[in-house]
């Protein structure tokens, strides 16, 4: 054999074990992964939500809303900002 003839055999060789350890990988790789099970998401609960408005508070529609219904309830009541739109233009 040449030496040109022994270059291109291992190069051959080298390309065939490469391809055998690949195809061995994502053989044998995806069985080490932890198993996983389909189910229904939890719904979370919304804490940083007001508590739902009763009364003449959730019968109000926008932009007619009390000025009572502005504010939350507790401790610390809290004032919502209120943005009116008007058609003037000045």
């Amino acid at each position: 054999m040449t030496v040109q003839t022994q270059d291109t055999t291992i190069k051959a060789l080298s390309a065939l074990a490469i391809a055998a350890f690949i195809a061995l990988a994502i053989t044998v790789l995806p069985g080490f992964a932890p198993n996983v099970e389909a189910g229904v998401p939890v719904a979370l609960a919304k804490s940083d939500r007001l508590s739902v408005a009763s009364g003449i508070c959730a019968e109000a529609s926008w932009p007619n809303v009390p000025a009572a219904c502005l504010r939350g309830t507790g401790p610390q009541p809290v004032s919502t900002n209120v943005r009116l739109v008007t058609t003037d233009r000045r």
